[in-house]
């Protein structure tokens, strides 16, 4: 039960890893635009940074506690 488990964590880990790579590829296409919102950016960015905080979370869940 904990393998299936930690194979949903992973592949929810690789959803988050390629929307934020995603994001990131539409922000820098947004900021090569001469106009743009800079709202919509600022709520990317935010997303963004979310999605990092989630990533980080399920890689620690992820990884087998060391003791040093």
């Amino acid at each position: 039960m904990e393998d299936t488990n930690r194979e949903k964590m992973r592949q929810q880990l690789s959803q988050l890893l390629e929307e934020h790579r995603d994001l990131d590829d539409v922000i820098a296409r947004i900021h090569e635009q001469a106009p743009f919102d800079q709202l919509q950016l600022q709520r990317m960015k935010k997303r963004k940074l979310m999605l990092k905080d989630l990533i980080l979370k399920l890689e620690s869940e992820l990884l087998p506690d060391i003791i040093a």
